[in-house]
């Protein structure tokens, strides 16, 4: 079967791909805009910066422990009414958000519930559902729905800020959840858990004469892929994924919760501090989108180096004129340059690591298996966040969690890069593929 056998025009997945964009679009913006509450809330209330990182630590862990069991419903379900349910919960918390009066309220509505019911729409499994849609153009697809995260660092958070600085937070929050609302119809409309049910196949192949589905190595089972979860636990790629996705969650919700107010502490403005958040998020689109097309045609595990690496050079920009007299990185530029390097690998390990797993595991249990992976992502962003907010009451800078942070990026790349891709996955070892795939 050749890659040219396709029904006529737009593919449906694509649409589906859209609808999810604009899911993770508004859940993570709403979530990720948490760093813009955390001053107006800490002089109205007087909470310290390590009591309102709880609400966002446990918000973290919180998702992280129940992606497995949300996986596995997702596994089940196909989807659709869990990522509905998910929206119109998370669309409420936030409205009602506006109205905390007590830090117990803050961390069991932000901490407990809304995250507890964004594992239902998270990127995991939205990612899985897209898996289903396409196979050819999977890391492609992927990638495009995880800029929906991105697009909500770029827009939410400075609209959040905005609204906060013309009124005041508690109307932001509900900004924020009437935003969060409007995805619920457009899941409803345009998602469907697989192609099957229009009718499809997927990347819109159709059959050959000899009624063979297009892209016939998908039927091929890969050395280590598994009908259970737990046996992909069994290998060595799982947890070297697992690992390296630990240090993406200290490294990236440490930033989703602190940069900010590490900004403001460095005297620039909150209207600039959103702004190079926005800047940051903005190019996670072209990294999201940029490492979803070029794994389909190149190693993985490579980009997946490359990502981890770059982002320990953003790093070492906010580190460094902390820890030496440099002053051309201690100004304004030096949070630009930290934003460019940041923006670029910010998002790109989602794609990366779910089509490796899907790859290396096969689609059965793909819902599951990514969300176990995403349980070692927040646990990782859950002692980051905290560990940042702790150490900030006590030496008074962000110099030690951000050095702690980019010093693991590290490992994380070298972890990645030792991932036998070409030994496990099945991009390489069937014999029909459409196209050769370079470099490992």
């Amino acid at each position: 079967m050749t890659p040219d056998t396709k029904k006529p025009g737009t593919y449906y997945g694509w649409f589906v791909v859209a609808a999810l964009t604009f899911t993770v679009f508004v859940t993570m913006g709403a979530r990720n805009a948490f760093g813009v509450f955390v001053v107006p809330m800490e002089e109205e209330f007087g909470w310290s910066r390590f009591n309102i990182s709880i609400a966002a630590a446990l918000g973290m862990l919180a998702n992280g422990l129940i992606q497995p069991f949300a996986g596995q419903l997702f596994d089940r379900t196909g989807g659709r009414r869990m990522i509905m349910g998910s929206l119109i919960i998370i669309g409420v918390v936030t409205i009602l958000l506006s109205l905390t009066f007590h830090i117990l309220f803050l961390i069991f509505m932000f901490g407990v519930v809304s995250s507890l019911a964004a594992s239902g729409s998270s990127l995991s499994n939205t990612s899985a559902l897209l898996a289903r849609w396409f196979s050819r153009k999977r890391a492609t697809a992927i990638g495009i729905n995880a800029t929906g995260l991105s697009l909500g660092g770029l827009i939410m958070v400075p609209f959040a800020m905005y609204i906060i600085q013309a009124t005041d937070w508690r109307i932001a929050w509900i900004a924020l959840g009437l935003v969060v609302l409007l995805a619920v119809p457009l899941v409803y409309i345009f998602v469907y858990p697989n192609p099957a049910e229009r009718g499809l196949l997927p990347d819109g192949d159709i059959e050959d004469k000899e009624g063979a589905v297009a892209q016939g190595a998908q039927r091929q089972r890969g050395p280590l892929e598994v009908d259970r979860w737990s046996e992909s636990f069994r290998s060595l790629p799982i947890w070297q994924m697992s690992g390296s996705y630990f240090v993406c969650g200290s490294t990236t919700f440490l930033l989703s919760v602190h940069f900010v107010p590490y900004a403001l502490d460095r005297g620039v403005s909150p209207g600039m501090a959103a702004t190079v958040f926005g800047l940051m998020s903005g190019l996670n689109i072209i990294g999201s989108i940029g490492a979803g097309v070029l794994s389909d045609r190149f190693s993985r595990k490579n980009l997946l180096t490359a990502v981890y690496s770059l982002r320990a050079g953003a790093y070492a920009i906010l580190i460094v004129p902390t820890m030496f007299d440099v002053p051309v990185l201690s100004g304004d530029l030096g949070l630009w340059l930290f934003a460019v390097m940041a923006g670029f690998s910010w998002v790109a390990t989602a794609p990366l690591t779910s089509t490796l797993a899907a790859d290396v595991y096969g689609l059965r249990a793909l819902g599951t298996i990514s969300g176990v992976t995403f349980v070692f992502h927040q646990v990782g962003g859950f002692g980051s966040v905290l560990l940042a907010g702790y150490l900030y009451d006590v030496t008074g800078s962000y110099t030690v969690p951000f050095l702690l942070a980019g010093s693991f990026l590290i490992p994380a790349a070298i972890t990645a890069f030792s991932i036998q891709e070409r030994k496990y996955s099945l991009r390489y070892i069937a014999q029909t593929a459409p196209a050769p795939v370079a470099g490992d």
